[in-house]
Order: structure tokens, then C-alpha cells, then sequence
């Protein structure tokens, strides 16, 4: 895999801390990576990508958060067959349904093609050092490291 782009979406910081890990992860392949914030991406993006990566917290009851609905809309007009993936998110467990916003995420991307290479990735708030080490873990799943 030669190139990857991350998408992602952090109120807090603690889905950005994730993005932080999961990029490490990546970086200890060979491919290039691009990191964009998800309001300054556009879903067409994904298509010039072999990898991909989503990270998006879980706003209210289990909704992707506003910032990221106008990126998932445009995905119904990209095509991603062929392409891998892999969905993070931090998420509050005290709402009923606990990162549903990573779930959103997978499905959307497999109803566009994508293959989807490993469970995605869901943490309560902010990641602990071993939460991290599994973030670093899902960018190395990606690119078939591990």
C-alpha cells in the first residue's frame, strides 16, 4: 500500500489523540500518509487513496458528529471497491449506543466497496497508553504489518 489518507473528527481531543497513535502506526510502513481534519476534506479525496483511514467521535445518542455529515454524504458518490480501511473513535459509554459513530462509518464504507480489515477501533474518552498501543496497532492491520 503506497498511500493513506486519514480523515478525522475531534471535539475534545481525544479522537485526535488516537489519529496521533494510528498515524505513528502508519508511519512505521512505507506508505505515504496524508492527515486532513474532516472539514477541510472533501469524500472524493478517498478515491486517489489506496488506505484509508476514518476517526470520528459518537455525538448525543450514538450520531456521527456535525462536522463530519457533509464528508458522509459526499461518500455516496465515491466508489471505493478495492481500497482498505480501517474506523476509529472515542466515546462515552454512557449514552446507549456506545461509538456508534464508528459503525456508521464501517458501513458506509463497505456499502461504497471498501474492505474494511479490522474491527473498528472504539475508546472510552481519551486513550490510555495501552488504548494507544492498540491505535498504532490498526494503522500497522492497515498496511498489513501486523
Amino acid at each position: 500500500m503506497n498511500n493513506v489518507l486519514m480523515v478525522f473528527a475531534s471535539m475534545t481531543g481525544n479522537t485526535e489523540e488516537m489519529a496521533d497513535a494510528v498515524r505513528e502506526g502508519l508511519a512505521s510502513g512505507n506508505a505515504e500518509i496524508t492527515v486532513k481534519e474532516v472539514f477541510d476534506a472533501n469524500a472524493s479525496e478517498l478515491e486517489a487513496y489506496e488506505g484509508i483511514v476514518l476517526g470520528a467521535y459518537t455525538w448525543g445518542d450514538g450520531e456521527l458528529p456535525d462536522e463530519f455529515l457533509d464528508f458522509y454524504e459526499e461518500m455516496d458518490d465515491v466508489d471505493l471497491s478495492g481500497k482498505k480501511a480501517v474506523v476509529f473513535g472515542s466515546a462515552d459509554s454512557s449514552y446507549p449506543h456506545f461509538g456508534a459513530a464508528v459503525d456508521i462509518l464501517i458501513a458506509k464504507l463497505q456499502e461504497r466497496g471498501c474492505t474494511v480489515v479490522a474491527e473498528g477501533l472504539k475508546v472510552e474518552f481519551s486513550p490510555s497508553a495501552e488504548e494507544k498501543d492498540k491505535c498504532k496497532e490498526l494503522g500497522r492491520r492497515l498496511l498489513g504489518l501486523d
